[in-house]
């Protein structure tokens, strides 16, 4: 018998193999740009060519001609169960 405060506790394991792929539930990747001379943003689109846009518009703005793209993918990991042997 357990003390006072003391707590059992069991686990129960079992194998599984996992695998990851692109989640086509939501939304599609997310694109944004960022100047590499003063960091502003773009902020986050659903689409390549409003950042590419704002690139254009503010190297017409401030003379920059540096910048980073980035694309947010999602991914979605599934659990496929092994029974035991």
């Amino acid at each position: 018998m357990k003390g006072s405060g003391e707590v059992a506790v069991k686990s129960v394991l079992k194998m599984a193999d996992w695998s990851l792929g692109v989640d086509l539930s939501g939304s599609g990747p997310i694109f944004e740009a960022e100047c590499t001379t003063c960091a502003e943003s773009s902020g986050a689109k659903d689409g390549t060519s409003s950042p590419e846009e704002w690139c254009l518009q503010h190297a017409g703005r401030t003379g920059h001609t540096g910048y980073r793209g980035m694309i947010t993918s999602f991914f979605r990991a599934t659990c496929h169960a092994k029974s035991a042997s």
